[in-house]
């Protein structure tokens, strides 16, 4: 720039510039650069000059669009021929401040600049008014060129300093200029449209956080995550799902069956089914009758057969037996279309873990840290766990070339699977036996405590804690890879609590059968009982014609009431759960923490580093109990409407005392993985619990006969008929007509095959789009291996 500005000093740069007046250093230069458009219109009335020389062409390219709007205004004010005089006096003070330098000159010049801010607040309408289109389209230009820094200043190649300083002026620049950008008249209302979409964002930026904060439990999830990794994290996420899946499902039970009854049904004692009998009146407040939900607990809302069979109750005609029949139905539906929206929902998590071959030692090198860890320890040990990663992967390119014994190997896998299958078939027996056992106790009155609770608290429980670590022993007989050991685990695991749970209702549905046979005789007997007494008053009274008072509901003879009796198996086998799993936490963890940790220093060997150390979340036998303990609450809901409830507060309580349990008790995974596939994995066997607890229920409602004296359903051959009574009764009679026809096996065995054929199209579809994308896959690294001008990321 130095040759233009010296060609040019014989026309006007000299003048403008002065003999007197030192250079502007580089720094200046780039703060002129930098400079507000506004701030340049005051220096462009000052020195009007310089748009004569040379400078004007060379600072043309370096200058804002903004810095000729003080020559557009000029010239709209004062004209052509005032420039011409306003240069011949500029040019006399230039000269002026070349021989001398004098203190005038510097004053006169100051007082001018200031002129020039206070004329340039006053005269910005005018001014901006004066820009051309051009200078307009540059201006806008350079916003957009501010804002695409802003947008891509995380790709850029420079220090962290670097980056703020250009992001503070880009953004500072773009606040400043961008409602300038209106034509006319309407440049104040685009201002203030652009004014308002910045707040509109920041609102919802806000609005974001403030959401995110008012998530349950988000914050012990983050802190259990940064010390124990993703994978520990993603147990209490689950359990968070759980729990707001079940505060809908108890929203359901208890707004449109429990609280109606409260409200609008009979009062307790009015009737027999609400009434303790006189015999067990004397026990019903005993503690140990509580604990076993008999008393007043088997005549409360909590269970099946306290509810009326009345069609209608209360002021509102509110239809009961219905509700409570579409209420049952209702929360399968309901789970049943959340979990596979949850599932839809992760199906692309964890979609880039890189399941080819290719490239295993660059996918682990570049791709298995966990950048969640926030814990010096948790990073030692997933650090280890990289390290052990890579030595597998040598090991097994090694293993391909070696020759090893398949015949010993394959039978070592057989040996082990008929042990474990040997073990599954020796519990299920347990637990038959022992129902079956329980049914002969029913008939005693003086059991002890372990035979009140030994299939529930003593077999079920204790199967539950040997078996998983027995099969993990049988387990290492078969010498699979950790992953490949990790799903037969449990599949395993999954088969044990699946098997224990349906020989626990195969057993529970004999007794249900005995116990019909017998209901007929006791119906007979109450019936008999209720003409003896009426015979009796009239014999007393010597009056045929008198009319008894009413029989107290506490003297009438009960029926079975087997509803009731399988809401009271499950609900004790959940509390019996509870109090199993918070026991082992408390003793299996804790207590071994605390022993770990107070008596490591006077002990014999190191503690920590040996037996018995301290304790690893398992992750496996938490989630597979979360998701039978949901099992049996979808079945057991039916019989008892306040199980629900339980297991509300049962989730609440285990996620603060979880929580607890894993920062003060346990320590990290020796191997921490990331949870990038396991959602669906919990969410699949959760579907598959799901419909195995919906069987049990669909057999209830559709094949076994109601109790003729408790329950909703009483009176009935089947609880289905609710729905008939209501269609025939309530809705017009041709829809009376379309229900036969859609119940109708002829339709629903084609309607259920299309089903199928639709699954298993869409099934070939997705497995269609899996094998394209890994073609395409396949495609794109020959171009970028036969292509070296393709960047490493895009490869």
């Amino acid at each position: 720039r130095r040759p233009n500005r010296r060609q040019a000093g014989g026309r006007g740069g000299a003048k403008g510039r002065g003999r007197g007046k030192k250079p502007a250093s580089d720094d200046e230069d780039e703060d002129e650069e930098d400079e507000a458009p506004r701030g340049r219109r005051g220096a462009n009335r000052k020195k009007p000059a310089k748009k004569r020389g040379g400078d004007d062409e060379d600072e043309s390219e370096d200058e804002p669009p903004k810095r000729k709007r003080g020559g557009a205004a000029n010239k709209k004010k004062g004209g052509k021929a005032q420039d011409s005089d306003d240069d011949d006096s500029d040019v006399g003070k230039g000269k002026k401040g070349k021989k001398g330098g004098g203190r005038k000159g510097k004053k006169e010049e100051e007082e001018e600049e200031t002129k020039g801010k206070k004329d340039s607040s006053s005269n910005s309408s005018e001014e901006e008014e004066s820009m051309s289109e051009g200078e307009m389209a540059r201006l806008m230009e350079e916003v957009e060129e501010k804002k695409k820094l802003i947008a891509n200043i995380r790709n850029k190649p420079w220090r962290m300093q670097r980056r703020l300083k250009h992001l503070k002026e880009a953004q500072e620049f773009v606040d400043k200029f961008e409602g300038a950008l209106g034509k006319g008249k309407g440049r104040k209302w685009y201002a203030y449209k652009v004014m308002m979409t910045k707040k509109w964002i920041k609102f919802q930026r806000d609005f974001e956080n403030f959401r995110t904060a008012c998530i349950p439990w988000e914050r012990k999830i983050k802190e259990v995550e940064s010390h124990f990794g993703s994978s520990v994290a993603s147990y209490f996420i689950f359990l968070r799902w759980m729990y707001g899946m079940n505060l809908v499902l108890f929203g359901f039970t208890f707004g449109l069956v429990v609280i109606p009854e409260v409200l609008m049904g009979l009062p307790y004692g009015s009737v027999p089914r609400k009434t303790v009998p006189r015999a067990e009146q004397d026990t019903a407040q005993d503690y140990s009758v509580l604990m076993d939900f008999n008393g007043y607990c088997k005549y409360s809302v909590l269970f099946y057969g306290y509810y009326n069979n009345q069609r209608t109750i209360g002021v509102l005609k509110f239809r009961l037996p219905l509700s409570y029949l579409m209420v049952g139905i209702g929360t399968f539906g309901y789970s049943l279309m959340l979990v596979i929206r949850t599932m839809a929902k992760n199906a692309d998590v964890g979609g880039g873990d890189g399941e080819d071959s290719d490239f295993t030692f660059a996918w682990k090198m570049f791709t298995s840290w966990d950048y969640l860890i926030g814990n010096a320890e948790t990073a030692d040990n997933k650090y280890a766990s990289i390290t052990t990663s890579f030595k597998e992967s040598i090991v097994d390119e090694q293993e391909n070339q070696k020759d090893e014994n398949i015949h010993l190997r394959r039978f070592l896998r057989v040996l082990a699977n008929f042990l474990i299958t040997c073990s599954l078939g020796g519990s299920g027996y347990l637990i038959y036996f022992v129902v079956k056992r329980s049914q002969e106790f029913a008939t005693r009155d003086d059991l002890s405590w372990y035979e009140k609770n030994e299939v529930m608290l003593i077999v079920m429980s204790l199967l539950g804690l040997v078996c998983p670590p027995l099969f993990e022993t049988i387990a290492e007989l078969e010498d699979y890879h950790p992953r490949i050991a990790l799903k037969w685990q449990l599949g395993r695991i999954f088969a044990l609590f699946l098997g224990n749970l349906y020989t626990f209702l195969f057993a529970l549905f004999d007794e249900v059968n005995t116990k019909l046979e017998e209901e007929q005789a006791i119906k007979n007997a109450s019936i008999w009982a209720m003409k003896e007494y009426y015979a009796n008053y009239s014999r007393l009274m010597n009056d045929s014609e008198a009319t008894p008072p009413p029989m107290d509901p506490a003297d009438v003879i009960r029926g079975p009431c087997w509803e009731t009796a399988v809401g009271i198996e499950f609900v004790k086998l959940t509390v019996s759960d509870i109090q199993v799993s918070y026991l082992t936490i408390l003793i299996g963890d804790f207590a071994r923490a605390v022993i770990v940790r107070f008596l490591n220093y006077c002990w014999c060997w190191d503690l920590e580093a040996g037996f018995p150390s301290y304790g690893e979340f398992d992750i496996s036998g938490n989630v597979l109990g979360l998701v039978f303990n949901q099992g049996m609450i979808w079945m057991g809901a039916f019989y008892a409407p306040g199980l629900v409830g339980i297991n509300v507060l049962r989730l609440l309580s285990s996620m603060y005392y979880q929580c607890w349990a894993v920062m003060a008790t346990n320590v990290p995974h020796e191997r921490v993985f990331k949870a990038s596939k396991s959602n669906n994995f919990y969410m699949g066997l959760l579907l598959l619990v799901l419909f195995l607890s919906l069987l049990p229920v669909v057999y209830t409602i559709m094949t076994l006969p109601p109790s003729f004296d408790c329950g909703p359903f009483s009176g009935k051959d089947k609880m289905f008929d609710v729905v008939m009574e209501t269609i025939d009764l309530d809705l017009p009679a041709f829809m009376g007509t379309l229900f036969s026809y859609a119940a109708n096996p002829g339709l629903i065995i084609p309607a259920v095959l299309l089903m199928v054929l639709a699954i298993y199209y869409l099934n070939s579809v997705s497995e269609a789009y899996q094998n394209s994308n890994m073609e395409l896959k396949k495609k794109m690294k020959m171009v970028c291996r036969k292509s070296p001008q393709f960047s490493l990321h895009m490869c």
